[in-house]
């Protein structure tokens, strides 16, 4: 990459967060490492970083309060959750506290590398983003800039509601397959990120309600479609 990523750590086992620290760092990250919420939060506050990789468990407060709290603060930066495999559950309301994606530990560091590079070239590169702003009833979608502006006050995105609205937009009337979704917006298809989908379908769904000509309608037992007049339906 041409800039070195800096990544948040937040892990309270020791050993773990060397061994990942230091391959992190070998492969060119900058890595800072807190092992708790709220030293992670003064970091946070501190520095600019371009995403986040949070325990779930951790002393004096958990992951998932400290990525509501990041995301209150920060709608685009990347959270990937580390979760054990017993705590299935946590890995839903992980989603649901705005984290983009779960990592399930035991984990192997090349799977980890892998992930973090599939997030960063997302919010990094250009060359593939929406030109225009795009109308969407009353509202404009600006997917570089993450917004959905219009209404009473204009709407800041995470950078997984931009990748999925612009996903529906670029394949507006048609009928589009729960695992087409996952595999072209979260990168892979499995239960818990088809759970995570159904979080920020509803969001959208949520954001979208009320404007003219446009809808997220659930085709059952197989998907979704956007209905969207600025498309021409095939």
């Amino acid at each position: 990459m041409a800039d070195k990523a800096k990544i948040l750590l937040v892990e309270d086992d020791a050993t773990l967060s060397y061994v990942v620290k230091d391959s992190l760092t070998k492969n060119g990250y900058e890595v800072v490492h807190c092992p708790d919420a709220e030293a992670a939060w003064q970091q946070f506050m501190k520095h600019n970083f371009d995403i986040c990789l949070l325990d779930v468990m951790l002393p004096k407060k958990d992951g998932m309060s400290l990525a509501n709290q990041i995301r209150q603060k920060n709608q685009h930066i990347p959270i990937l959750m580390l979760t054990s495999k017993s705590m299935d559950d946590d890995k839903i309301a992980g989603f649901r506290s705005g984290a983009d994606d779960y990592i399930t530990k035991p984990f192997n560091m090349q799977e980890l590398l892998l992930r973090l590079e599939v997030f960063l070239k997302r919010t990094m590169k250009h060359e593939e983003e929406i030109a225009d702003a795009i109308k969407l009833g009353n509202l404009e979608f600006d997917y570089n800039n993450l917004t959905l502006r219009g209404g009473a006050k204009d709407k800041q995105l995470t950078q997984r509601e931009a990748d999925l609205i612009k996903y529906l937009v670029t394949n507006a009337n048609k009928v589009l397959k729960r695992d087409e979704i996952l595999l072209n917006v979260w990168g892979k298809e499995d239960y818990f990120l088809g759970r995570s989908m159904d979080v920020f379908i509803t969001k959208v769904r949520k954001y979208l309600k009320d404007q003219p000509g446009v809808e997220l309608q659930t085709i059952h037992g197989i998907g979704f479609k956007f209905v969207y007049p600025g498309a021409q339906a095939e």
